[in-house]
């Protein structure tokens, strides 16, 4: 299924196919502030860290197949799938954008 997501957003799906940090990294702004199922982490180094350490060595990757405007962010939905316990998951993303940047995003399962 093809989605029609703002360009960050599909940047950073496509980049995540491919289990690429500094693709998946590019769209997020320097200041970006990511809660990962409660864990908080700011900035480019500590999302590279997440990418690196908890992303690519379980090849988690998200396949969105809903997206909807909700509040002011972009709500997008679907399954990861990857060599982890549980997979696939079902996963929410909440996407915040600005400046043609991802400046925060929450990920709930």
């Amino acid at each position: 299924m093809s989605l029609d997501l703002p360009s960050p957003i599909a940047a950073y799906v496509a980049a995540n196919a491919q289990l690429d940090v500094d693709a998946m990294l590019k769209p997020f702004a320097a200041d970006a502030v990511v809660t990962d199922n409660g864990a908080v982490l700011r900035g480019h180094a500590e999302l590279r860290s997440l990418f690196e350490h908890e992303v690519v060595p379980v090849k988690a990757i998200f396949m969105p197949d809903t997206a909807r405007y909700e509040g002011g962010q972009i709500v997008v939905e679907g399954l990861a799938h990857g060599d982890f316990p549980g997979s696939p998951i079902r996963f929410t993303y909440r996407f915040t954008l600005e400046n043609d940047g991802i400046k925060a995003l929450e990920i709930t399962v």
